[in-house]
């Protein structure tokens, strides 16, 4: 009688690698991907702060107390966290100019003038349509600046687009044309005749201006401004168009050869930036200024540039550069008064902080170049492999 061999014992799966590996380690490698993309802006921010004592000393200032001054100006009382947030208000949506185009391989700095036709547009739409309720006034008013905004930067979008225009240049350009159509406006067919010597529009009703919040002396500029941020986060990392942008700024040949609308979705971008200013320059008309005049031209939209540049084109991290770039500038009185700074001194902070972040992305362009270099020294045959498989 011929035995039957007893069966061998099945074979036990192998643990997944995951549960191999502790649970700080995983949580460890999260926080350093995580904190990845922000490792650049905050050797940056050492940089800067090391070349900004160096200015100081080099015209014997106490360097030290500059810089807690810049603290203490910014962040330091219920008072500077409220004149720090009130100028944080317009550069959430200023910067939001920046890193919508950015999403599509873009870089537009136009923002100020999209803030200057924002605010112009939303200055006259009481005298347009006088009989509307407060609540339907400012919803025109943010519909209007949108409107204005978000053409004229999509037209720099439709100029590189179909005609080639460097929309970096043409941007630039046309602010400084939108800053001096506004200038013609104010100062000319809707001036207020009773605007002196501070050229300006009609001032709005005070049942159309923009009230404060409750917890806070900030007008409501500074929620819409977080709630678009979040807004543009979510669309662009969770929507379809989002993540076409997305391949439109990685590669737009590949954009095109899967039959994306590669016009469609950079005029989208753009027009998408230009309404968040255009909505920047309606805030501060309908909750600061009370009208349209020169002092809406503030250089928001310049300082938008250092925000989104600093947050790397992250929307959910333009919240946090703004509110630090916002301290910056509220902190210029309080170096002028305490040590007889002037206070252009921020504006020179701001100019190394940008220089700064232009090295930095030079820097770590070049080390993921010499990275991909050195694999494939490291790993000829395998690249040649997936070549000959591609």
């Amino acid at each position: 009688m011929t035995s039957v061999p007893a069966p061998e014992p099945a074979a036990q799966s192998a643990p997944p690698a995951s549960a191999a590996v502790p649970p700080y380690l995983r949580l460890r490698a999260v926080l350093l991907h995580a904190a990845a993309p922000a490792l650049p802006t905050l050797c940056a921010l050492a940089g800067t702060l090391l070349l900004f004592v160096l200015f100081l000393l080099l015209q014997g200032r106490p360097a030290g107390e500059a810089c807690l001054l810049i603290y203490q100006g910014a962040f330091g009382t219920m008072f500077a966290w409220q004149n720090t947030l009130q100028r944080a208000a317009p550069l959430l949506l200023t910067a939001l100019c920046v890193a919508l185009p950015a999403r599509v391989g873009l870089i537009v700095i136009g923002g100020e003038g999209a803030l200057a036709l924002g605010g112009l547009a939303a200055a006259m739409m009481p005298q347009l349509a006088p009989a509307l309720p407060p609540v339907a006034m400012l919803a025109l008013m943010a519909v209007a600046a949108m409107i204005a905004g978000g053409l004229w930067i999509a037209l720099c979008g439709g100029l590189r687009q179909w005609r080639a225009v460097n929309e970096t240049i043409s941007s630039l350009l046309m602010s400084y044309l939108a800053v001096a159509l506004f200038k013609h406006l104010v100062e000319g067919p809707l001036r207020d005749p009773a605007s002196l010597n501070k050229p300006s529009t009609l001032p709005l009703p005070d049942a159309d201006m923009l009230q404060s919040m409750p917890w806070l002396d900030v007008h409501w500029g500074l929620a819409w401004g977080a709630v678009a941020c979040v807004a543009a986060w979510v669309f662009l990392r969770h929507s379809v168009a989002g993540f076409a942008m997305g391949i439109v700024g990685g590669n737009v040949r590949t954009a095109r050869l899967v039959g994306l609308p590669v016009n469609r979705l950079i005029l989208l971008a753009c027009g998408m930036g230009g309404a968040a200013a255009g909505l920047a320059g309606m805030f501060e008309v309908a909750a600061v200024h009370g009208s349209a005049n020169s002092a809406l031209l503030a250089g928001y939209g310049f300082s938008g540039i250092l925000v989104a540049f600093a947050a790397r084109q992250n929307p959910l991290a333009i919240i946090v550069c703004a509110v630090v770039i916002g301290g910056v500038e509220a902190s210029g009185s309080l170096l002028q008064r305490r040590l007889d700074l002037p206070d252009a001194t921020t504006l020179v902070l701001q100019g190394l902080l940008f220089c700064n972040l232009l090295a930095w992305e030079a820097v770590t362009g070049r080390l993921a170049a010499l990275k991909l270099r050195w694999q494939q020294q490291a790993h000829p045959t395998a690249l040649a492999k997936e070549g000959s498989h591609a």
